[in-house]
């Protein structure tokens, strides 16, 4: 219902909402947005989360991965200015995001609710409690798009947006962070949670195997939608950087760019 819900209202916004006089979306826009809502479908829905829920944390870990890697950033492409701009016009949501949304406090926070979502008592009462589970989710794809705000931002004035230099360290940054709760999961010589450890087997795969698997998930599937993304921004960079005519880059020409953000501006909606 959810999902159908965003489709609806994202139909509804590009048919009544659109300025006139312009081409008010692209395909890619349409395509990007379709591809999200449907990942978080499919992820969200039957089999996957039951089998997340009630067996194997290693589709647990997929699915989380989906929810917080691929689907955010899909969904943002897929939102074009003018209607991302309109949907955070209230004065104290852009003045939050502006906020959150500088790239240290949205590295910090997102992995941070990285580290506590894997935490054993937290997993345990997720699958124990629907509103938990529940509030997990929407906890973690809050500060995922909040997190992808700063790369993928198409224009919301006053909101906090990367140049490409320096999104190439700061999604980086997000590649290693995750790197400590993995490696726990993956080293770990016993089950962790009490729900996957008691869990039906419906594989071969003991609880500590299905548990060391998510670990290799988090760190090896996340590192490589990371560095995928990485790549494709630092030869956009590269490629526009050629055309300047300039030939060398400098770290410090990187580094001030990171710690570059645009000057806040607030507009009242038409």
């Amino acid at each position: 219902m959810l999902v159908a819900g965003l489709v609806v209202f994202y139909v509804f916004a590009l048919r009544h909402w659109a300025p006139r006089g312009l081409r008010a979306f692209t395909t890619k826009n349409v395509v990007c947005f379709g591809a999200g809502v449907t990942l978080l479908w499919a992820f969200a829905d039957w089999p996957v989360h039951d089998l997340s829920e009630r067996y194997l944390f290693s589709v647990h870990m997929v699915q989380h991965t989906v929810f917080s890697l691929i689907a955010p950033p899909l969904v943002l492409l897929g939102l074009p200015a003018w209607l991302l701009d309109r949907l955070t016009s209230p004065l104290w949501l852009r003045a939050v995001l502006r906020r959150l949304c500088r790239p240290l406090i949205a590295a910090l926070m997102f992995n941070g609710v990285i580290a506590i979502s894997h935490w054993p008592s937290w997993v345990d009462l997720t699958l124990r409690s629907e509103p938990a589970h529940f509030l997990a989710h929407l906890v973690l794809w809050t500060t995922a798009t909040v997190m992808w705000l700063p790369v993928v931002n198409p224009g919301v004035r006053g909101v906090p947006s990367l140049s490409r230099p320096a999104k190439v360290p700061y999604l980086f940054l997000q590649s290693i962070v995750p790197t400590i709760p993995a490696s726990f999961l993956a080293f770990a010589d016993r089950p962790l949670y009490k729900a996957y450890e008691l869990a039906p087997r419906i594989t071969s795969m003991s609880a500590v195997e299905d548990q060391q698997l998510a670990g290799g998930i988090m760190k090896v599937g996340g590192t490589a939608i990371l560095w995928g993304v990485i790549v494709v921004v630092f030869f956009r960079w590269y490629a526009e950087h050629q055309r300047t005519g300039s030939d060398t880059l400098t770290w410090e020409e990187v580094s001030a760019e990171f710690e570059r953000t645009p000057a806040p501006t607030e507009r009242t909606p038409a």
